[in-house]
Protein backbone atom coordinates (compact mmCIF):
# COMPACT_ATOMS: atom_id res chain seq x y z
CA UNK A 1 0.00 0.00 0.00
CA UNK A 2 1.73 3.40 -1.58
CA UNK A 3 2.35 5.97 1.38
CA UNK A 4 -0.55 8.97 1.70
CA UNK A 5 0.84 11.84 0.67
CA UNK A 6 -0.42 15.53 1.83
CA UNK A 7 0.98 19.14 1.66
CA UNK A 8 0.87 21.49 4.66
CA UNK A 9 0.79 25.33 5.15
CA UNK A 10 2.29 26.51 8.36
CA UNK A 11 2.64 30.11 9.29
CA UNK A 12 5.04 30.36 13.19
CA UNK A 13 5.26 33.48 14.94
CA UNK A 14 6.89 34.19 18.09
CA UNK A 15 10.47 34.95 18.02
CA UNK A 16 11.48 33.36 14.87
CA UNK A 17 13.06 35.37 12.79
CA UNK A 18 17.31 35.82 13.24
CA UNK A 19 17.38 32.57 15.04
CA UNK A 20 18.29 29.64 12.14
CA UNK A 21 14.80 28.66 11.93
CA UNK A 22 14.51 28.19 8.18
CA UNK A 23 17.95 26.68 8.27
CA UNK A 24 16.82 24.14 10.67
CA UNK A 25 13.69 23.80 9.08
CA UNK A 26 15.20 22.88 5.91
CA UNK A 27 17.32 20.46 7.52
CA UNK A 28 14.51 18.75 9.70
CA UNK A 29 12.46 18.68 6.15
CA UNK A 30 15.29 16.76 4.42
CA UNK A 31 15.42 14.46 6.92
CA UNK A 32 12.35 13.66 6.87
CA UNK A 33 12.18 13.76 2.87
CA UNK A 34 10.01 16.22 2.44
CA UNK A 35 9.69 18.86 -0.67
CA UNK A 36 8.53 22.73 0.15
CA UNK A 37 9.80 25.95 0.95
CA UNK A 38 10.76 28.09 3.87
CA UNK A 39 10.38 31.70 4.50
CA UNK A 40 10.43 34.43 6.39
CA UNK A 41 7.56 37.34 6.31
CA UNK A 42 7.82 40.93 6.54
CA UNK A 43 5.61 40.95 9.80
CA UNK A 44 8.04 39.03 11.43
CA UNK A 45 6.60 35.02 10.97
CA UNK A 46 7.85 31.89 8.89
CA UNK A 47 5.92 30.48 6.83
CA UNK A 48 6.47 26.92 5.39
CA UNK A 49 4.70 25.19 2.49
CA UNK A 50 5.52 21.15 2.57
CA UNK A 51 4.96 17.88 0.33
CA UNK A 52 5.28 14.02 1.50
CA UNK A 53 3.99 11.61 3.23
CA UNK A 54 1.78 12.37 5.93
CA UNK A 55 3.35 11.21 8.79
CA UNK A 56 6.63 13.36 8.30
CA UNK A 57 4.83 16.27 7.44
CA UNK A 58 3.12 15.72 11.08
CA UNK A 59 6.75 15.41 12.59
CA UNK A 60 7.62 18.22 10.54
CA UNK A 61 4.41 20.29 12.29
CA UNK A 62 5.99 18.81 16.30
CA UNK A 63 9.18 20.42 15.55
CA UNK A 64 7.81 23.41 14.39
CA UNK A 65 6.23 24.04 17.07
CA UNK A 66 9.57 24.49 19.33
CA UNK A 67 11.75 25.00 16.70
CA UNK A 68 15.35 25.49 16.72
CA UNK A 69 17.20 25.80 20.46
CA UNK A 70 16.85 30.09 20.26
CA UNK A 71 13.86 30.09 18.51
CA UNK A 72 10.41 31.41 20.89
CA UNK A 73 7.56 30.18 18.96
CA UNK A 74 4.18 31.24 20.41
CA UNK A 75 2.04 30.39 17.77
CA UNK A 76 1.80 28.21 14.85
CA UNK A 77 -1.24 28.10 12.05
CA UNK A 78 -1.40 24.96 10.53
CA UNK A 79 -3.66 24.22 7.22
CA UNK A 80 -3.80 21.12 5.65
CA UNK A 81 -3.75 20.99 1.66
CA UNK A 82 -4.13 18.29 -1.12
CA UNK A 83 -0.76 16.84 -2.23
CA UNK A 84 0.08 18.78 -5.71
CA UNK A 85 3.76 17.44 -6.11
CA UNK A 86 5.12 21.07 -6.71
CA UNK A 87 8.41 20.83 -5.89
CA UNK A 88 11.52 19.10 -6.08
CA UNK A 89 13.65 19.61 -3.13
CA UNK A 90 13.24 21.57 0.01
CA UNK A 91 14.85 25.34 -0.05
CA UNK A 92 15.08 28.41 1.44
CA UNK A 93 13.36 31.52 -0.02
CA UNK A 94 15.38 34.86 1.14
Amino acid sequence: MAEELGRVNLLISGQVQGVFFRTSCMEQAQLLNLTGTVSNLAGGEVEITAEGAKYSLELLVQWCRQGPPDARVEDVIVRWQEHKDEFRTFMVHR
